[in-house]
């Protein structure tokens, strides 16, 4: 009965706005170039909103699927108008535009009101056996083709990673994993609806607390001595592995450790020439690589392409605009430079079983210019999508790769602070290594974290300005990080 008044409510005031400044005529006689398709795009738009926001998940769904699906209205609308003037404009890409959008209407609020169960039945309408079905209609062959189009186009694939989160871990496809990374694209896509845009960014940002929240719990309890009837739940796909390696990238601490030398990196080239600066950061990104060979292959790389690299700046002075736009050049150099397919370099390096070396660079990277994140965020996500083809064992050695990136980033990028802890008092600390057996992980809040992921549109800005304002900077006190003996070799 409410849903009867709202929709007949609704359709006279939508009908109002639709023919307001031009009457909705027969859609047979009507001409092409006077079809008034943003006011039916607006009026279907409207109609979701306020059902969403009043009617239950399930009759939503059945409103959606009379519209889109289907193609009758029903008692409770009368919509399905709108959507005909958009089918007789003959426009597909604005039909895709309008599906698109209503689909993250829907999937918006019903995130908000956590009915993660609607959403996943949203995606599943779109398997209806009906759009395969021949019609003699011209009307409904061409809104038929026109979904068969779209569920076989990226904008599906995107709308099904807001159902695979909810879907049994054991059945996914292994990129779904990355789902945090996948979603990146969308965000950061400003041809994409705001909708869209403001689900991918919300449910990244929340996948990435989950994987948070999950490996600092399982680091914490995957050694307690205190018996446990289940254990832990491992977040990574590296197995009893993943406690070596926390410990292994915990154990670069002290003044060394990666925060620290990016903070003298940044002081210390500040005053240089873009030219010098390019010189000092190659130095910066090599400092203290363990693997020799890599370090030989990564130099004789990036030389070459950091020498000629925005040579036009080179006798100027460096801004963070400038090192923004070289830190993007170089993260896409170390993984996909055409935002395709894996680039030359990322290969030769992974080929040597290098992932970890790999990621400690990707990750200064972002240590000195905080605004690369989402950039390399974004190639990260172009590499799953390349590599999703092929079995996981088929690509284990870049799974390896993807799983060290996201612990990697936990520890040095997000707000919770791994700390190794001596058990044993008795053996002092030159005796032990990072993994043994004495050594316990213990996390905690940082009481400031490092925020590393800006606003999106404020980032664009940066970019496309190259007058933006630096990035904040602690101050660094000549007490703490002293010029002498433990200067850097980044800079003169």
């Amino acid at each position: 009965m409410f849903g009867d008044k709202l929709g007949d409510k609704l359709g006279d005031k939508l009908g109002d706005k639709l023919t307001a400044n031009q009457p909705l005529q027969p859609f047979g006689k009507l001409n092409q170039s006077r079809r008034n398709v943003p006011k039916a795009q607006e009026a279907i738009y409207e109609f979701l909103l306020e059902i969403v926001k009043n009617w239950a998940p399930d009759d939503v769904l059945k409103e959606f699927k009379h519209l889109f699906i289907h193609h009758s209205d029903t008692a409770g609308s009368n919509t399905l108008p709108y959507l005909y003037e958009i089918v007789f404009a003959n426009q597909e890409q604005e039909f895709r535009n309008t599906l698109k959008r209503c689909c993250y209407i829907l999937i918006n609020n019903w995130d908000l009101t956590r009915n993660h169960e609607a959403i996943q039945k949203l995606v599943q309408l779109f398997s209806d056996p009906i759009l395969y079905k021949y019609t003699i209609s011209p009307t409904l062959k061409r809104l038929r083709e026109w979904l068969r189009n779209f569920i076989a186009s990226a904008d599906f694939q995107e709308l099904k990673l807001f159902a695979a989160r909810y879907e049994d871990r054991g059945k996914i496809h292994w990129s779904q994993r990355y789902t945090s990374y996948l979603l990146v694209p969308q965000y950061i896509n400003l041809e994409n609806p705001l909708e869209q845009r403001q689900a991918a960014r919300n449910l990244s940002k929340k996948l990435k607390e989950q994987f948070k929240f999950e490996l600092a719990m399982y680091t914490a309890l995957s050694e307690s001595a205190t018996p446990r009837e289940q254990p832990p739940q491992n977040p990574t796909s590296l197995g009893d592995e993943v406690v070596r390696l926390i410990k292994r990238i915990v154990a670069k601490r002290g003044f060394f450790n990666y925060p620290n030398i990016a903070h003298i990196f940044l002081n210390q080239t500040k005053n240089l020439t873009y030219r010098s600066f390019k010189q000092s950061l190659l130095e910066y990104l090599i400092f203290s690589v363990e693997q020799d060979e890599f370090a030989v292959i990564l130099k004789a790389q990036l030389s070459e392409k950091l020498s000629t690299l925005y040579t036009d700046h080179d006798d100027k002075a460096v801004t963070s605009a400038l090192i923004l736009r070289t830190a993007n050049r170089i993260l896409e150099y170390l993984t996909t430079e055409n935002h395709q397919e894996p680039s030359a370099l990322f290969v030769l390096l992974l080929s040597q079983g290098n992932s970890l070396t790999l990621v400690i660079v990707l990750l200064k990277i972002i240590l000195i210019c905080r605004y690369a994140r989402t950039h390399l965020e974004a190639r990260i996500a172009d590499l799953i999508r390349y590599y999703s083809s092929y079995s996981e064992e088929e690509c284990q050695w870049v799974v390896n790769f993807f799983e060290m990136f996201r612990i990697v980033t936990a520890i040095y990028t997000e707000n919770i602070e791994y700390n190794l802890v001596n058990m044993n008092e008795s053996c002092s600390r030159q005796e032990l290594t990072p993994d043994t057996e004495v050594y316990r992980i213990f996390s905690q809040l940082k009481r400031r974290g490092l925020e590393l992921e800006p606003d999106i549109l404020e980032m664009k800005t940066v970019e496309a300005s190259l007058e933006a304002a630096k990035p904040s900077e602690e101050v660094l006190d000549a007490s703490v990080f002293p010029v002498g003996s433990n200067r850097l070799p980044i800079g003169r």
